[in-house]
């Protein structure tokens, strides 16, 4: 019998997806990339969706490359499914989509979203139910506006299946909701494990397409859609990949560390066994979301490398590979920091046609001057990110008394140098950048600690950071 356990992660971004192997063999996790696919919503008319077609075929071609790496003689013991959060499938009993997959980014929710922010008293009702800030992405406000704008669409859904549990339905064939994707709806009752009815009532939207949301390392079966994984089996992870990208970090048990997952959003928060509520934390749009064992993970969500993603567009010179890149954070840190910073929070950066242009007329409105060349925008941005992250730690000890002594920093953004620096300066604390696939780490965590070769969390985060490669960015003296 073989001393190693196979798992496969399949961890779906917004703008790309991937599925990683993970060999656990004494005491030590190994990756391997069976596949990497871009991802990006689509346009049809006046609305954005996603393509869940050609992401489960991707699906697929992974779990299948996934297998063919295997040693000869090995199997692979199960699979686990994270992505994005908020976004849904509505389906029906028979598993059948009854309504386009929308993306999050889609400007339908705006009317809804100022009719709540023009109502004080609902507002804050939602937030004293659910924890979670009113934001034009939440899926209270998607679902509303699908069955005002469709009412047919309560006689044809039973079932919503936020797009980890849509895709584990694919896998196993068995339908369930996972708690850390449900809990960043704005739908779950911010006091316990389940839904919040009187927040389902608000919205109109109906109670009984939802089920109580189940624990991470819940057994769904096996699947059965592949015949090559034959008796995998198919186990929930913390399906919102910012959840799982937590489990991976070998955080400090005294609980002085913040956690920043640093990608298309930027996502700075702490565990907590209590939520973060009352009227500062609504004023600063802390969000609390769950951890993939109940507890708590008070988040602020700022916008991230959607900035930089964005301002690449308009220029042909942008990095192609590594070494350009490279060059391009090099250049960039040769810049003297700009005198005027972006609010990461302006709306016009959500989804402009041009982000070059959504910059330079935010920084117009400020009197302030355009950046001359792509590594000077690239300043700009990683400068305003670490000051939007120093912004959020500063909040949170102001409201929950802690000092937090590190920010522990995975995710494409803890690749870049600039970003990790600015966000030690600005911060004023070290920066610990992890060189490892956060979010599938913490997938593959659950995943071995349901298989029982890893004790729990604890066990494995001790172990992962004895062997984990990384960098410390300490704050610049001023």
């Amino acid at each position: 019998m073989s001393s190693t356990t196979f798992c496969a992660a399949v961890d779906l971004g917004a703008t790309s997806g991937r599925v990683i192997l993970g060999a656990w063999s004494k005491n030590k996790l190994t990756l391997t990339e069976a596949h990497r696919f871009p991802n990006a919503f689509r346009s049809l008319g006046a609305h954005d969706y996603w393509d869940i077609g050609g992401l489960w075929h991707e699906i697929q071609t992974g779990l299948r490359k996934a297998v063919s790496l295997l040693p000869r003689g090995a199997k692979l013991a199960s699979v686990g499914v994270d992505t994005w959060g908020v976004d849904y499938a509505l389906v029906n009993d028979a598993g059948r989509l009854v309504f386009p997959v929308h993306a999050y980014r889609d400007a339908r929710t705006q009317p809804g979203l100022k009719k709540l922010g023009d109502t004080r008293a609902a507002l804050e009702r939602v937030y004293a139910a659910t924890g979670i800030p009113n934001v034009f992405y939440n899926s209270s406000l998607q679902l509303a506006e699908v069955v005002a704008s469709c009412p047919a669409v309560e006689d044809l859904a039973t079932r919503c299946l936020f797009l980890p549990d849509y895709f584990n339905f694919l896998l196993s064939g068995r339908m369930a909701n996972e708690l850390t994707i449900a809990s960043t709806t704005q739908l779950l009752d911010v006091h316990s494990t389940d839904w919040s009815r009187a927040t389902l009532d608000h919205f109109h939207i109906p109670a009984q397409w939802f089920s109580k949301p189940v624990l991470a390392g819940t057994k769904l079966g096996t699947v059965t859609s592949i015949p090559e994984l034959k008796g995998v089996k198919v186990i929930v992870v913390p399906g919102h990949d910012t959840a799982a990208a937590y489990d991976a970090m070998p955080a400090a048990e005294d609980g002085s560390d913040l956690y920043l997952s640093s990608g298309t959003w930027s996502l700075v928060g702490f565990e907590s066994d209590t939520p973060v509520l009352g009227a500062e934390a609504l004023a600063t749009r802390i969000a609390n979301e769950r951890i993939g064992d109940g507890r708590y993970r008070p988040l602020k969500n700022i916008i991230g490398l959607w900035l930089l993603e964005g301002v690449l567009k308009s220029f042909a010179n942008r990095p192609k590979n590594d070494k350009e890149w490279a060059a391009l954070i090099t250049a960039a840190e040769k810049l003297p920091a700009p005198k005027t910073l972006l609010d990461t929070s302006d709306p016009a950066f959500a989804n402009p046609a041009s982000m070059k242009a959504a910059i330079d007329a935010h920084l117009k409105k400020r009197r302030a001057t355009a950046p001359k060349n792509l590594p000077a925008y690239v300043r700009l941005i990683c400068d305003s990110l670490g000051q939007g992250h120093a912004e959020a730690k500063a909040a949170f000890e102001r409201m929950t008394g802690r000092t937090f002594k590190r920010i522990l920093m995975v995710g494409g953004g803890s690749k870049n140098r600039l970003l990790c620096q600015a966000t030690a300066n600005a911060a004023g604390v070290p920066v610990i950048s992890f060189s490892l696939e956060g979010t599938a780490v913490g997938n593959l965590a659950s995943q071995l600690i349901s298989l029982r070769a890893v004790k729990d969390l604890k066990t494995f985060r001790r172990l992962l950071g004895a062997t984990l490669k990384q960098t410390t960015y300490t704050p610049a003296k001023r």
